[in-house]
């Protein structure tokens, strides 16, 4: 059982570092494609709103019922959340 643990840990490491590498590269084409565009702290509040939703959307056609519909909001509200964060810190640094 031991191995079976540990075969578990590094399989869940892998994927947050997976996760962590798409959210950094997903982030990272936000911020180019929205530098220079002008936009108001409301406009890219309703970006982000909008973004959640279609996330949300499609988490849902593809997850089906493997996921309950609280743990789909959360996985999308939280990567969203961390793309905002490093988006707008881009942004902000010039």
């Amino acid at each position: 059982m031991p191995s079976r643990l540990a075969d578990l840990i590094r399989k869940a490491r892998k994927l947050a570092a997976e996760r962590d590498r798409l959210i950094d590269g997903l982030a990272s084409d936000w911020a180019r494609a929205l530098r220079g565009q002008g936009l108001s702290r409301t406009d890219l509040d309703e970006l982000w709103a909008a973004l959640t939703e279609e996330a949300l959307r499609r988490a849902v056609q593809n997850f089906g019922n493997t996921w309950t519909p609280v743990a789909v909001r959360q996985e999308a509200e939280e990567v969203i959340a961390r793309v905002r964060a490093k988006v707008e810190a881009e942004l902000d640094a010039g």
